[in-house]
């Protein structure tokens, strides 16, 4: 878990510089949150399912989607997992599971729920797994995908990566009775608040979850709280709607530095051992931004394939 977690930070630091150099747009950073999908995706095989937002890298990531396509996709790239066409906020790879990112708000909240159906359906034991931020929290698609989900006992499990801001919208301003993991009750399913900084946490949750929606037991609504350290995009300034004080708590409570805190107090690794660990990532993501660069862009002949389904 410690190398998915520094490699999401390097991966998403170099692509906030590649983004900063003109090379990709629509940049949604999802540095500080790299410990929610690290602990849930543990637990997930290549065959579940995981379906993301505009704010998607880490999800991917941590569901095993390749870096060099990654970032090729980020550039545009033919290499790219989705050949160039999708970009940083629709990155997809059915192989591993990762179903898409998507970036209208709330959208594939019903869509896992689908997916988690079809699974059912089928008899398979695949367990399906949608994020979202607090910002989709109140959309009519998490309530009546939860209602549908409970009743049926499907295997999804509904992640709220809660990082307190929908946009520039504070969280305790948006959502009434100041919780999300509450609402679980109105529709009979576990709801559970976790440290979302805490990679450790969000695996002990995670393993809970997945084995009750593996086992048929049906869904879970896990509130993850967390911070994104970051502008909602690249020319955000998110100082205009937050405070540094704000800002300086929670990136004292860095989820790498507290994870790698645990490994090292415990004795589990040694600082050798991290330091590593930690040029593998780097290593890793140096790697995928030269295949992106030495990629070509996809050829104008195939400007419409891949888009519409032929019959």
């Amino acid at each position: 878990m410690y190398e998915k977690i520094v490699t999401i930070r390097r991966f998403e630091e170099q692509s906030r510089r590649e983004a900063d150099a003109g090379k990709l747009r629509g940049m949604h950073s999802s540095i500080g949150q790299e410990a929610v999908p690290t602990g849930i995706c543990a637990h997930l095989r290549d065959d579940d399912y995981v379906l993301g937002t505009h704010r998607s890298h880490h999800h991917c990531i941590a569901k095993g989607v390749d870096l060099n396509e990654m970032m090729a996709e980020l550039l545009g790239k033919s290499t790219g997992t989705n050949k160039g066409k999708g970009g940083t906020m629709h990155i997809a790879d059915i192989n591993k599971g990762m179903l898409g990112a998507n970036g209208v708000v709330g959208s594939n909240i019903p869509v896992a729920t689908g997916v988690a159906l079809s699974a059912k359906v089928r008899g398979t034991d695949q367990v399906s797994v949608v994020f979202f931020g607090d910002g989709a929290s109140s959309q009519g698609s998490l309530h009546e995908s939860m209602n549908i989900a409970s009743i049926w006992k499907l295997p999804v499990l509904f992640v709220c990566e809660n990082n307190r801001y929908a946009e520039s919208t504070p969280f305790e301003y948006a959502v009434a009775g100041g919780s999300i993991a509450n609402r679980a009750a109105g529709y009979d399913m576990p709801g559970v608040l976790v440290d979302g900084q805490s990679a450790l946490d969000m695996f002990e949750v995670g393993k809970e979850a997945v084995a009750r929606a593996r086992a048929g037991e049906g869904p879970t609504l896990i509130e993850a709280q967390t911070y994104r350290y970051q502008g909602h995009f690249g020319a955000d300034d998110p100082l205009g709607y937050r405070t540094q004080e704000e800002e300086d708590y929670y990136e004292a409570r860095d989820c790498i530095m507290m994870l790698k805190a645990h490994i090292t107090d415990g004795g589990y690794a040694a600082e050798g051992d991290i330091e590593v660990i930690e040029a593998r990532a780097l290593a890793a993501v140096i790697a995928a931004t030269t295949f992106a660069d030495e990629s070509p862009f996809p050829d104008p002949s195939e400007l419409t394939t891949d888009v519409y389904v032929s019959y």
